[in-house]
């Protein structure tokens, strides 16, 4: 299920006219944004949030649920007091597939201008030994 909307998202992204790219990043360059106080979205699930533990100081923002189903207005109601679109905004997910579609959501849909992937996910993160916070 996850799969199929994974695909409806990236199709989406892809029928409207190209807004702003999407520039992948890794964990260094993910860092430095956040000390600059770039919003990090992240948008896994908590059961996610519960194993890994999450970067200190991003905004946790679930985007699909455990069936791959998702509600972009109420999502965008939530992150939109977090990053307007006129300002940087990284997301994060598990390995970089979700953040990276969702991403590109945020750039050719949603007209964010500035938008980031964390294209390796929490997994390079936390393998690079950068620090992690339990989810409360």
């Amino acid at each position: 299920m996850l799969k199929l909307a994974l695909f409806v998202v990236l199709t989406l992204a892809a029928s409207s006219p190209a807004g702003a790219e999407v520039t992948d990043i890794g964990t260094t360059t993910l860092e430095q944004l956040l000390a600059n106080g770039v919003a990090v979205i992240d948008i896994r699930r908590p059961d996610e949030w519960i194993q890994t533990g999450v970067i200190e100081g991003s905004h946790l923002q679930t985007f699909f649920d455990e069936e791959g189903r998702f509600d972009v207005r109420a999502w965008m109601a939530a992150i939109q007091p977090i990053a307007a679109a006129d300002e940087p905004i990284v997301l994060i997910c598990r390995s970089g597939g979700r953040s990276a579609a969702v991403s590109r959501l945020l750039s050719e849909q949603l007209g964010y201008r500035q938008v980031y992937n964390a294209h390796q996910g929490i997994l390079q993160w936390i393998a690079e030994g950068r620090p992690t916070v339990p989810h409360r």
